[in-house]
């Protein structure tokens, strides 16, 4: 029987490919766990078109609070993927597409309608820049995702800000306007050289922190501050959004030159390590063994 649509085959890598558990995918009916971390990835996305809508309503803060939700299941997507062993090839490429839409596209879209409108082919080129580096970015993410060569320690950062924080730092002129400070979308030069600044962040080479063995375990007696915690800044991102937004913006961009110092550190102490391995086993190789030295 010929069915209307091909058969899933989420395509597992290559290393689950030798499993005789592969054939359980590629024959019998998908697992429903498999389809979960695909499911929160179009939810994400579907957060992502939305905030385009708002924009073009110049609705902007469902726009934002849409971009927020957006960020928040790319990062529950993957460690759900994870936690069922059902990470595939298919979700990390539906993950990138939604990451572009979510983070590449739909935040210049916001600023561009909010502030850069006026300025025509300037604004829209200055936006085409960030969406390319974001683009750009994405591509890089992926090609070094099956790299398995790197020290341990480098798994703690990123290179380069990751596109969810990237998308939010962008609209932090639009977060302290917001608060009544000041009227910054009529200062279009300071709005179309920040939005430059994030762009060239994206795709630099400056190491951020990840934040991957955060909160992995969590010793028994902190379960319930961490829970407090946790519900205390949901409670207050939804009471005071833009000052929540302006203050984790602000925080994020003043953590990038400790993680820069941070990462400089650790890699001067692995060289340091290399180095003095080598000079050991150096030494161990030119000095004779007892059965070979000469007996007196």
């Amino acid at each position: 029987m010929t069915h209307v649509f091909p058969p899933f085959d989420p395509e597992k890598p290559a290393e689950a490919r030798k499993d005789r558990r592969r054939r359980v995918f590629k024959r019998g009916p998908v697992p429903v766990r498999i389809l979960i971390p695909s499911m929160f990835t179009l939810l994400a996305l579907c957060a992502g078109l939305t905030a385009i809508r708002m924009a073009i309503e110049h609705r902007y803060d469902v726009a934002i609070a849409a971009l927020v939700l957006a960020a928040v299941l790319d990062g529950i997507d993957g460690r759900v993927a994870r936690l069922l062993k059902a990470t595939s090839r298919f979700g990390a490429e539906l993950d990138s597409l939604a990451d572009f839409v979510n983070f590449g596209v739909a935040p210049v879209i916001v600023i561009f309608t909010w502030a850069l409108g006026e300025t025509k082919t300037a604004g829209w080129i200055i936006v085409l820049i960030f969406s390319i580096c974001m683009a750009l970015r994405l591509a890089r993410f992926n090609v070094t995702l099956d790299a398995t060569d790197q020290p341990v320690w480098q798994g703690n950062f990123f290179v380069g800000v990751p596109a969810p924080a990237g998308a939010l730092l962008l609209l932090l002129p639009l977060y302290v306007e917001n608060l009544g400070f000041a009227k910054i979308s009529t200062l279009t030069p300071v709005v179309l050289a920040y939005t430059l600044l994030i762009a060239f962040l994206t795709i630099s080479w400056v190491p951020t922190y990840s934040g991957k063995s955060v909160g992995q375990r969590v010793a028994r007696e902190y379960v319930m501050p961490v829970f407090l915690c946790g519900a205390l800044f949901v409670a207050l991102l939804l009471s005071y959004p833009y000052i929540v937004l302006t203050l984790g913006s602000l925080a994020y961009l003043a953590v990038i030159p400790v993680s820069f110092l941070s990462y400089r550190r650790q890699e001067k102490r692995a060289a340091e390590k290399v180095k003095s391995q080598n000079g050991s086993s150096r030494r161990s190789k030119e000095q004779p063994d007892d059965a070979s030295r000469p007996h007196a």
